[in-house]
This record gives structure tokens, sequence and C-alpha cells, in this order.
């Protein structure tokens, strides 16, 4: 009689600890992941891999995640790394995001996205147009009749180079709204204080930024987001119009995802897809998303191929108009 009520003890203190542990074990995919940065600690790039791997592990999804930054080539020395190593490297995955598309077109590094094997899109970061809590310009019909009046006096500012993606997503808004993309005055800035500064100050009458720092920004009551560059309204400000609703067609977003090494083979390539999909099903997810103000944004396999391409093309096409290819 003990022995039987031993034993059902045992066995109610494991369904127990079933009921915990064991949707999480039951879930595992993957035993390890080694996360390739190619960027410093606390870029994007960093807290993407990070926040993946940190969500991977707590749910049990995968036993256990490393992180290594390599930071070079604008992104390009740890994409040379993962080629020139990849057998040694079936074991790694490694972010990146729109730059991948960018700095393969005007050749700051030889490879592109084909010469790795493509694992999944797994956030995105769309981009806005804001302007100064206290400006005139309320939505972007405002924004295009200051243009039309005086183009010279209505420079868009952003934080990166000429050519890079704030240019590029203020050029392509433009372009679609009627208007001349190389008569857009813009203003590069080394980062986003200087570029907010420059906004308060008037010396830009708009601002293009990532949508998740849009949102801090008038959170904290300094700006108005005109236009979202997003083909439906996103619930963390759900009163920010997409530019698509003011009539102008176009979208765009800072997707970052991950790739493994060329000639991963099929079984661990399907392993990462499916402890990458198991994911966005996770609480642990959703704290590491909500916390960093993503949205997902997932695309696999060829899925992920066909969205690079398309974007491969949109920006190679203006980036010719531009004058950058």
């Amino acid at each position: 009689m003990k022995l039987t009520m031993g034993r059902r003890a045992l066995m109610a203190t494991a369904v127990a600890a079933f009921a915990f542990t064991g949707q999480a074990m039951a879930e595992k995919a993957v035993d390890s992941i080694h996360f390739l940065i190619p960027g410093g600690a606390g870029g994007g790039w960093d807290g993407t891999a990070r926040g993946t791997g940190e969500a991977l592990t707590k749910s049990g999804i995968v036993g256990t995640a490393s992180y290594e930054n390599m930071s070079g080539g604008g992104g390009g020395k740890a994409i040379g790394y993962l080629i020139e190593n990849a057998e040694s490297n079936h074991g790694t995955l490694m972010v990146n995001s729109t730059p991948i598309v960018i700095r393969s077109l005007t050749g700051v590094f030889p490879h592109n996205f084909r010469d790795l094997t493509l694992v999944a899109g797994t956030i995105g970061d769309y981009a806005a147009l804001v302007v100064h809590k206290d400006s005139a310009i309320n939505n972007m019909s405002d924004l295009m009749a200051a243009y039309d009046a005086d183009p010279a006096k209505t420079a868009i500012g952003g934080g990166s180079v000429p050519g890079g993606m704030d240019h590029l997503v203020a050029a392509m808004v433009m372009e679609a709204a009627g208007k001349d993309a190389l008569g857009v005055k813009y203003i590069p800035y080394d980062a986003g204080g200087k570029a907010m500064a420059a906004l308060l100050s008037g010396e830009i009458a708009a601002l293009s930024t990532g949508f998740s720092e849009a949102v801090d920004l008038a959170n904290a009551g300094e700006v108005k987001i005109i236009g979202v560059t997003s083909d439906e309204r996103v619930s963390a400000a759900p009163d920010a119009m997409t530019m698509k609703e003011q009539g102008i067609d176009t979208s765009f977003v800072n997707w970052r995802g991950f790739f493994g090494a060329p000639g991963l083979p099929e079984d661990k390539l399907a392993q990462y897809q499916d402890a990458l999909a198991k994911m966005y099903d996770t609480p642990e997810w959703e704290a590491v998303r909500e916390r960093n103000g993503w949205v997902n944004i997932h695309n696999n396999g060829d899925d992920f191929k066909a969205f690079l391409e398309s974007q491969e093309k949109v920006i190679g096409d203006l980036m010719k108009k531009l004058g950058f290819l």
C-alpha cells in the first residue's frame, strides 16, 4: 500500500513538473546556436541577436546560445568570415538587415544575400516621417504643400549618410507622392540627437527615422508622426496614419533576420526555421519584442528570398535615380 501510494505521489509530482516545463522541453528544436553579430555591442544587430537568443533559450526551444561580435567593413567582415569558414559554422546564425542589400548594391563588400543560406526574416522596424510638435504641418498633404511652396526650405533630415536608409525612405516617399526624388533636400546627421536638435531648431521641416524611434519621440511629446511606411496602422501608435492612407502608395520596412553559412545542411536549416517559427508563440518572445518596440515580420525560406529580391529592386532603382549607383 505504501509502495503504491509512493508511486502515485511520484507520478503526480512528475505530472505537475511536466505541466510547468514539459511544453518547453517538448518544443525544443535545437541544442545550441552561436549568433554572429556583424557590428558592435549595443547596436540594432546586437540587440536583435541577443533578444532572439534570450527568447529561444528562456522558452526552452533552444538549449544554449552564445554570441560573437565581429565589426568591420559595414558588416562585410562577418559575411566574409561566414563564407570562408562555412563548413565549421553549421552551428552559427548571422543576423543582418536592410544594409546587406544596400551595401552589396554599392559595392561596399563583394558579397550579397545570395551567397548565404537564407534562414528567416524575423522582425522589422517601419520608417516614419515626423515633424516638431508645434509645426504647422500635421500630415503628408501639409508637407507636400510646404514642399511645393518652397522646396529649399522644406528639408528632410535623417540619421544616416546620403544614400543611407533614412535618405532612401524620404526619397521613396516623395517619389510616390509625385515629386522628383532628386529635388528633395536631404540633410544628414551623424546621430539621432543632432537630427532631433535640427528639427527643434527649424533647420529641417521633417525627420526621416525608424518607426520605433518615432514612437518614443511622440510619446515624449517632442514630435508628431505624419506618416508611417507600413501597409496598415501599427498598434504601438494607432493614431499615426500610413502613407497609403494618405494617397502615397509606398511601403518600407527595415527588416532584421538570420542567415546561415553557404551549404548549410537541409536538416540544420529546417531545425533553425522550426525554432524561429515556434518562438513567436511564446510569452518570452513577446516580452522581448514589446520591450524593443519591434514588429513581427516572419519570412521563411523562399518567402524571405522573394522579399529580399523585391527590396533589392526597389532600393536599386531608387539609388540609380538618385545617382548612388
